[in-house]
């Protein structure tokens, strides 16, 4: 899967279940947690096998089934994918044609392979870091007008 976007995977009613179980139990483990986790667990011919867990796959483990345990769909994306249009626009829960056009305009970078345009997912979280930015800082900028003209705020 190196490069690829995963599966969509969408949790059962009793997978949902499950994950919450396992997440609380996860999270009582992670502040515990020296470098690795290590499970263990029985093989079909019943020899115990031990998984070692790094620390942030743990936390990312933890991330994902407590948005399972919600019921939302989940997938992992590696920060160097490149996603096509639709992929990104979906990220982003913006139109195709509005990210087509932010593209166009230069806010996003991408490239062209034939007539479809590549997007990295890296570029996405910039571009979706800095309007986070942008729009913090124009509310603040607007809250302290407002302080100033004395409208309550």
């Amino acid at each position: 899967m190196t490069g690829a976007i995963a599966e969509l995977v969408t949790p059962t009613e009793a997978e949902m279940e499950q994950a919450k179980e396992s997440s609380h139990q996860l999270a009582r483990l992670l502040p515990q947690l020296q470098d690795e986790l290590t499970l263990q667990g029985k093989d079909s011919q019943g020899q115990t096998q031990e998984l070692h867990l790094p620390a942030s796959a743990v936390r990312l483990l933890l991330s994902l089934l407590s948005e399972m345990a919600q019921g939302h769909a989940v997938t992992l994306v590696p920060y160097h994918a490149e996603l096509t249009t639709q992929q990104a626009a979906d990220f982003l829960n913006v139109s195709r044609p509005h990210l087509v056009s932010l593209l166009e305009k230069g806010a996003i970078p991408f490239r062209k392979v034939g007539t479809q345009r590549k997007v990295l997912f890296s570029d996405i979280v910039t571009y979706q870091q800095e309007t986070k930015r942008s729009r913090e800082a124009a509310l603040d900028e607007l809250a302290a007008q407002a302080q100033d003209l004395g409208m309550g705020y």
